[in-house]
């Protein structure tokens, strides 16, 4: 789509705070206004609309595809919404270990431990950890009071939520990020021990390094996205 704007503003609205080109409401795809949470998330879309060039490319602009995807999909279900990310906890990564070798098993525990005994601490709650992928099930307690704790988000921390569960499939460790200010890279990186455990042994492809590049990229992006959305 060809740029048809010059100026970008961030104008106060009853639902928070909206993108206006050359005085003009931005609407999503399903035509709601684009009306964002809290100053820092507004100027860092802004941002991302001022930054088109001659035309406007939208797989550039993630920010604004995370509020739209907020008002558009998550406000109207939001309730199903996040049962579907709290179903994770059902088989999160981090209750998965390997057997062998012995290397890999520690650096699973060093890195996933901390993060179970944070929720534990954190939710109240009690986790089954396993070895190997034969599913096991956890406590119906856990799996309860951490449908809650995602249910209390608003829309646009579920939408930075979901990304960061998705990408790292792990509820616990979206969690950390969102509910538990744990760090971002520290998480990604205990989120991708299998996958470096790999690249280690039998080395990295240029294909699989720019999917590994995006697939960090857009982590990064949905916790920044999270961390604006808090008031």
């Amino acid at each position: 789509m060809k740029r048809f704007y010059k100026d970008v503003a961030v104008v106060s609205a009853d639902e928070g705070f909206a993108i206006q080109l050359d005085t003009r409401p931005v609407r999503t795809p399903a035509r709601a206004l684009l009306a964002l949470p809290t100053p820092a998330l507004a100027d860092a879309v802004a941002a991302e609309w001022r930054a088109q060039g001659e035309s406007v490319d939208p797989a550039t602009m993630p920010l604004t595809g995370l509020a739209n995807a907020a008002i558009d999909h998550i406000v109207p279900n939001q309730a199903s919404f996040a049962a579907g990310i709290a179903r994770y906890g059902e088989s999160d990564l981090l209750c998965y270990r390997a057997d062998a070798p012995q290397t890999l098993v520690e650096r699973q525990a060093a890195a996933w431990e901390p993060l179970l005994d944070w929720a534990r601490a954190r939710y109240d709650v009690a986790f089954v950890v396993t070895q190997g992928i034969w599913p096991v099930d956890q406590p119906a307690q856990t799996l309860t009071r951490l449908g809650a704790a995602v249910a209390a988000f608003d829309p646009f921390l579920l939408a930075g939520l979901s990304t960061l569960v998705n990408l790292s499939g792990s509820l616990i460790c979206g969690l950390a990020i969102v509910d538990g200010g744990h760090d971002l890279g520290a998480i990604w990186q205990a989120a991708e021990i299998d996958e470096a455990w790999q690249i280690e042994q039998w080395g990295e492809d240029a294909q699989a390094a720019a999917r590994n590049a995006r697939r960090a990229a857009d982590f990064a992006i949905a916790g920044a996205f999270c961390a604006m959305s808090r008031p």
